[in-house]
This record gives C-alpha cells, sequence and structure tokens, in this order.
C-alpha cells in the first residue's frame, strides 16, 4: 500500500525517464489523475490513458530525441510537513525551466497559472 501516492508518482516519473522508458503506470485515484493532467498540460507528459479494468493510470514520457523532459522532481509538502504559499509569494523556479504544482481551490495548477488566477495553495512538488 502507498500511503503518499504524489511522492510514488514522481519519483516513479523521474526513474522511468532516467531509464528511457516509453510510459509509466500508476495506481488510479482522482488526485493522482488530476496530478497528471496538470503534468500533461505542463509539458512533461505525452499522455495520461486510464484503464478501468487494472485501475491504473497508463502515463507517456516527452522526450527531445534521447533527452528525457524530466530531469529531477522534489517533493515539497509531506504528510509530516505541510507547505502552503500565497498567490503573490510564488516565484519562478530554475529560471523558468522548472514548474512548481500546487493544489488550490480551482485544482491542481502550476505556479504560473495558479499567480495568474491570484490563488495560493498547497505547494505538492517542484519538477525540471
Amino acid at each position: 500500500m502507498v500511503t503518499d501516492p504524489i511522492s510514488d508518482l514522481i519519483i516513479r516519473l523521474k526513474n522511468a525517464s532516467f531509464v528511457g522508458k516509453p510510459s509509466v503506470t500508476i495506481i488510479q485515484s482522482k488526485f493522482s489523475e488530476n496530478v497528471a493532467h496538470a503534468l500533461k498540460k505542463a509539458g512533461f507528459l505525452s499522455s495520461v490513458v486510464k484503464d478501468k479494468e487494472k485501475r491504473e493510470i497508463i502515463l507517456g514520457l516527452v522526450y527531445f530525441g534521447s533527452e528525457p523532459r524530466i530531469h529531477g522532481v522534489d517533493r515539497v509538502s509531506k504528510s509530516s510537513r505541510r507547505v502552503y504559499q500565497k498567490a503573490r509569494d510564488i516565484r519562478s523556479y530554475r529560471s523558468g525551466f522548472g514548474n512548481v504544482f500546487l493544489s488550490t481551490p480551482k485544482g491542481i495548477l502550476t505556479g504560473d497559472e495558479a499567480k495568474k488566477l491570484g490563488v495560493g495553495g498547497e505547494v505538492l512538488f517542484k519538477i525540471w
């Protein structure tokens, strides 16, 4: 049983991209699916497909030639320590090459989207 599905998701993505796998499967949940769709919208994933029979989500990874789009991840808010940010405190990450993902009242958003909408929330993870 996975106690932290977001950590499991981002570590699976990082490990699979380093190895060069075309896709990754994760356990299906609404929250994981919303995070996956946000990652796809930000350009880190090529596809998000639900397999209803096995209760899994298949995530397609993005590559530029042989170079993976995902180079690293950093889990910010954990079950032992929650980290929240206001909209005015959200900054660009890795000179604009990385993204911060937040859980906001308007759903899972990147830092740029949250700042544009003027909403803050729980900082889930950083990805570059």
